[in-house]
């Protein structure tokens, strides 16, 4: 005869606490304000958008961040920090472990997932220089709105996404009940905040078209157990900038070095 059996326990899916992170501002970001002011088409900048490095103020905004999370303003510290391999985020991470956000030996995983959004043609213009170069492009995105669009040889929102849903189930399958930080990219930070809050289209264009995200500002999500099942992850903090105000650092809004970076 067989004996009452137990069951098991369902399995958690998502980490204790996820921090999703953009990166510090970027020399790429100072080359696009300058183009901006001056009216330029293109942004003049010499280095491929992954090789893009942090701004001196861009690494001020790093190191405060990880002195907000070294004096326990967020409660526990990252166990694991998950980077795009764009120089600009992987500076970030380590600026933030040096400063004491993590513990010193924490290694930084880089994953292609969270790379920034790639812009093919469209790669360094301006919107004036898109009108410009490629006016069959600024119409068809037009047309199609910036999370359907993608430009020859790049990418649209959706595609981010469905790269995205894919690095959600590593992290389900290694890193569940675990303290996660993400640092990677505005387009990224959105496209998250999409998946994980089951948003529309509408919905996650509406807070895009709100402002962007700060550099180096704090999204978090906490593990909500409530009920049967995996739980769910319950936004707690958006693009909040407090480590950049109590350091008296500036927090920087700018868009990507391309205007494409948005989208």
């Amino acid at each position: 005869m067989i004996g009452p059996q137990t069951l098991p326990q369902p399995h958690e899916r998502w980490p204790e606490v996820l921090w999703l992170i953009r990166h510090g501002q970027s020399a790429g970001n100072v080359a696009r304000d300058a183009a901006d002011a001056a009216g330029d088409l293109r942004i003049a900048l010499d280095h491929r958008d992954v090789d893009v490095p942090l701004s001196p103020l861009g690494q001020r905004q790093a190191r405060a961040l990880g002195h907000w999370f070294a004096q326990g303003e967020e409660g526990e510290r990252p166990e694991v920090i998950l980077a795009s391999p764009y120089v600009r985020a992987v500076q970030t991470a380590e600026i933030f472990r040096e400063a004491g956000g993590c513990a010193g030996d924490l290694r930084i995983c880089i994953d292609e997932r969270l790379r920034e959004k790639e812009f093919g043609i469209l790669d360094g213009l301006t919107t004036p220089g898109i009108r410009h170069f490629q006016p069959d492009q600024a119409e068809f995105r037009r047309v199609l709105g910036k999370f359907y669009h993608r430009p020859p040889g790049g990418e649209s929102w959706v595609d981010v996404i469905f790269r995205l849903r894919a690095l959600l189930d590593t992290v389900s399958l290694h890193y569940a009940g675990k303290r996660v930080m993400i640092v990677a990219h505005q387009v990224v930070v959105l496209c998250m905040r999409y998946v994980l809050e089951h948003m529309s289209e509408a919905e996650v264009l509406a807070i895009d078209k709100a402002g962007d995200i700060a550099n180096c500002a704090i999204t978090q999500y906490r593990l909500d157990r409530a009920g049967e099942g995996e739980g769910s992850l319950v936004l707690e903090h958006y693009n909040m900038v407090a480590p950049m105000v109590r350091e008296g650092t500036e927090a920087t809004r700018a868009p990507d070095r391309m205007v494409a970076a948005r989208g």
